[in-house]
């Protein structure tokens, strides 16, 4: 590595002496203003400072960054990340993928063993578990033995990956939510490693295969969701290339209110900054009320940068993170070196450091206005206050469909239901809540709203009241730390007692592993078609994502998920309706039950030990007897079973060094959208439809529907996943009047089917495709899917007026061209419709973002001429698009790397 600053220097600590890059060796030789650099700038920096090689990061490329500015330009950043890490449902085609290069690259003579994490890669299987048991104590037991029945196949793939992928760690099922058992375990905050005989302290950073790998920002590291293709490539020792972001700083002042919590806090932020404008910037607070907020409530923030939109919300290093390492149970020479090398880089916070900065641009917030919210019923920066929520979705019921709102009529606004059981009965009409999840990775991380849960739920019982009889209940913490914490404060019987069972260790409702409903409660939705709600502690309340019987979701603090239970119903005003009566008919109202903050604070003092931790995570690695049990492959190679229906040999290298890059002529759309499509109404996600493509595909091998599990599950063969490819219930194709869900019209004939089947005969013809988008396509998770079966179904160019950050690098990682519109221009203002052919010219000589012309032409013979951005930001990228993608440009460097030795 070379130094052209000289800033190598070294720190001597309790724990020994450390090698470290020091940025502010820049400033004090004039190369930089380094004190007025945003912290997250600055850590970007000491990545270029630290794998300076002069090839892939170069002089130049520390200089451009050092000169950043609050309007930065074009600065290309070849970043290398300290690790990666992966969960399940988007680690599992990433390990697929990995084992796929290794019989590539033998095919082409050469080693398999090359193909491994150079960079430490640890996947947390969390995404698989289900909520099929409910409401017993035998609910965590009953989904634990399904989980393994279901995923047998894609664990014996990890199981192999872990034996034969060098610097590849596994977490076990059972064990907690990935991003949660990050920032409690896996992130050190500051890395150690060796290099020329000196041990280097350097800033953690990561790549991780979930979007909300943003978490981790609230402890100062750096980190963000890429697709698994990105993530792959950095694993294999590739640079994350990206473009120096703007910086919105965002002060924070005043303290939080009475009644007010951390999620109510994160839904104000996200609200804010949809509303700003945040899509491929980074959000950095400061202020005066950050040092009043925890880690648990940074993290929450933090975690939720992909619903405001931002690339990362970052909290840097400061005290509260040194208090949080030592809660969590880290060992003690670690915090001293956190705090000894982030002071001495200028990586530590302080009120007189934050004064200094630039930022690109300025918001701010009083906590002190933050008051209870919820969010929804479809987007989850769709803030709305508690006290406004009745009146909220009343409206949502007669709004119609184009307005986020049900699209109900005077008549059907009357429909209700009887449900009868062995010993009661009762009605369900709209606005019932059949769902209260306590779930999902930015709420269970926080023991301030998970010990108010448990306080609620004790007053609720002490009040004699109980959740409604139709609402499904849960509670899937992110770590057992929690479920410790529950117990120890005796506070777990009384969410028990209102159904609150623990049901796994997982993400479950909030990415829509949230099960079946009851069979009488789905025949009664369906019977009357009802708009039925499910209030969870989620991020995510996407149409069609929870479970397909709800179409209403929101998004609230685990005190109000319980609340709600309570409820049963959105139609309620907590403010002035009772929750219910105690035994002697005395109302009880929910400020009745509200935990106050010293009642929390106390219950976090008694309880929350770095013992509990150090316990919990002590044998992370090692899994329960069932994981222990599990036969484990063996060899460099992964035997393939043609006959699983669960992993599959992808078909990305078939003709690996092959592509001859050109002109697109003659394409036919397949799909036309509109605004803010999500990678949840592209990427297959949720239940398998019998009568579906993919259902039908698993039907033909033998698979029965109870036995379908999830597109999730199944992300590790390419036979399901194409054909649940833009296959969501809800994704509405404008060239289909009034027709929801995955269908496209075959042209020139116009008969209409589903999109796998009318996609597979356009390319039996050899007609390549195209879609057609609006505003912020592919928002939402960081699925690899999502690109990769816009590729399999022969889609050479999506056209859009502006795309989401993962989602565009992602399609061109697969080979797939991303275009967008001129300002200005729409589909609309062009006058496309869908029916017309596309020639798309100058491809051959691609450059970074070169103007390419279009030709529309309509089958009366006229033309629409228009020209379009190629979306391929950097150098780098135009080559990955020239090779086919990520993961064919690395396996032929590699091949070439060989022949030159």
């Amino acid at each position: 590595m070379k130094d052209s600053f000289q800033t190598l220097k070294t720190l001597n600590t309790k724990s020994g002496t450390y090698g470290y890059y020091d940025l502010t060796e820049l400033e004090r030789k004039g190369l930089a203003e380094v004190s007025r650099l945003p912290f997250s700038i600055r850590v970007m920096l000491e990545s270029l400072l630290r794998n300076e090689d002069g090839y892939q990061v170069t002089r130049e490329d520390i200089e451009a960054l050092a000169r950043w500015q609050p309007d930065p330009g074009e600065i290309n950043v070849p970043l290398k990340l300290a690790r990666v890490i992966l969960q399940d449902f988007t680690g599992v085609p990433a390990v697929v993928d990995l084992a796929a290069m290794r019989d590539a690259i033998k095919a082409k003579g050469g080693d398999p063993k090359r193909i491994n994490p150079v960079v430490p890669a640890d996947l947390v299987i969390d995404h698989s578990v289900q909520v099929d048991a409910f409401g017993t104590a035998y609910a965590f037991f009953y989904n634990v033995e399904k989980e393994y029945e279901r995923n047998k196949e894609r664990y014996l793939l990890l199981k192999w990956a872990q034996n034969a992928l060098e610097n590849f760690r596994v977490v076990p099922p059972g064990t907690g939510i990935v991003h949660q058992v990050n920032i409690e375990y896996l992130t050190k905050v500051v890395m150690t490693g060796k290099r020329d005989g000196l041990t280097l302290a350097f800033p953690d950073s990561l790549v991780g295969t979930d979007s909300h790998t943003t978490m981790v920002n609230g402890l100062g590291v750096l980190g963000w969701g890429v697709g698994g293709i990105e993530a792959e490539a950095v694993m294999l020792g590739q640079p994350y290339y990206m473009l120096a972001p703007k910086v919105v700083g965002f002060k924070l002042y005043g303290e939080l209110p009475e009644g007010a919590t951390a999620t109510d806090l994160v839904l104000t932020i996200t609200e804010i900054l949809r509303k700003h404008g945040v899509v491929g910037k980074f959000v950095e607070f400061y202020g005066p009320g950050v040092a009043k907020l925890s880690t648990p409530d940074r993290a929450t923030i933090a975690n939720m940068a992909p619903e405001y939109g931002a690339t990362m919300g970052f909290f840097p290093v400061d005290e509260e993170t040194l208090n949080y390492l030592r809660q969590t149970g880290r060992p003690e020479e670690l915090v001293e070196l956190v705090e000894a090398y982030t002071k001495a880089v200028g990586l530590f916070r302080t009120p007189e450091a934050e004064e200094k900065i630039r930022y690109s641009e300025y918001l701010e917030l009083d906590l002190s206005r933050v008051e209870p919210s919820l969010a929804g019923p479809k987007r989850p920066q769709d803030r709305v206050p508690l006290k406004e929520v009745k009146k909220s979705f009343l409206a949502h019921l007669t709004k119609p469909v184009k307005e986020r709102g049900f699209g109900l009529t005077e008549d059907q606004l009357q429909r209700k239901v009887l449900v009868k059981r062995q010993d009661e009965e009762f009605e369900l009409t709209h606005g019932s809540v059949v769902i209260a999840a306590i779930t999902s990775c930015t709420n269970t991380s926080n023991p301030s709203v998970m010990l108010g849960a448990g306080l609620l739920a004790k007053k609720a019982v002490e009040a004699g009241l109980d959740r409604k009889p139709w609402v499904k209940t849960s509670l899937a913490p992110g770590s057992k730390v929690v479920t410790d914490y529950l117990e120890m404060s005796g506070l777990m019987p009384f969410l028990e007692a209102l159904g609150f069972h623990l049901v796994g260790y997982g993400c479950t409702t909030c990415i829509g592993n949230s099960g079946p409903l009851p069979e009488d409660i789905a025949k009664a939705v369906e019977e009357g078609n009802l708009v039925v709600a499910a209030v969870l502690s989620g991020n995510r309340n996407f149409e069609g994502r929870i479970n397909p019987h709800v179409k209403a979701n929101y998004l609230a603090s685990p005190m109000l998920v319980v609340a709600y239970a309570l409820a049963g119903r959105m139609d309620i005003d907590f403010t002035t309706e009772p929750l219910g009566f105690d035994p002697n008919g005395k109302p009880i109202y929910l400020k009745d039950i509200w935990p106050s903050m010293e009642e929390i604070r106390e219950a976090i003092r008694k309880t929350l030990d770095p013992e509990l931790f150090k316990k919990e995570y002590s044998k992370v690695f090692e899994g329960d007897e069932r994981w222990q049990a599990l036969p484990a492959p063996t060899g460099e190679l992964y035997q393939w079973d043609p006959e699983s229906t669960y992993i599959q040999n992808p078909p990305f290298f078939e003709d690996l060094g092959q592509r001859k890059v050109g002109d697109i002529r003659g394409a036919r759309v397949l799909l036309v959208l509109g605004d803010s499509v999500t990678t949840d109404h592209i990427s297959p996600a949720g239940a398998i439809p019998v009568k579906s493509p993919a259902g039908q595909y698993l039907i033909s091998k033998g698979v029965k529907p109870e036995d379908f599990n999830s597109y999730g599950s199944r992300r590790g063969n390419h036979e399901v996943m194409i054909r649940g490819t833009f296959a969501n219930i809800r994704i509405k194709n404008l060239m289909l009047d009034g027709v929801e869900g995955g269908y496209a019209k075959k042209l020139p004939e116009g008969d209409v089917d589903f999109v796998y089947n009318v996609a597979m005969r356009y390319k039996a013809e050899g007609t390549p495709l195209l879609v057609i988008a609006g505003k912020e396509y592919g928002t939402g998770s960081s699925r690899d899917w999502a690109a990769k079966g816009t590729y399999l179904l022969g889609i050479k160019a999506v056209l859009a007026e502006s795309f989401e950050r993962i989602h565009r690098s992602n399609l061109v990682g697969m080979g797939v061209l991303p275009l967008e519109f001129l300002p200005g221009q729409n589909r609309e203002t062009l006058g496309l419709t869908g029916y017309e052919v596309y020639d798309i010219l100058g491809l051959e000589d691609l450059k970074p973002r070169k103007l390419v012309d279009i030709v529309a032409r309509r089958e009366d013979g006229s033309e629409i001429r228009f020209q379009a951005i190629a979306r391929l930001d950097t150098p780098v990228e135009v080559d990955y698009y020239k090779n086919g993608g990520i993961l064919q440009t690395v396996l032929l460097n590699l091949l070439q790397e060989a022949k030159a030795q």
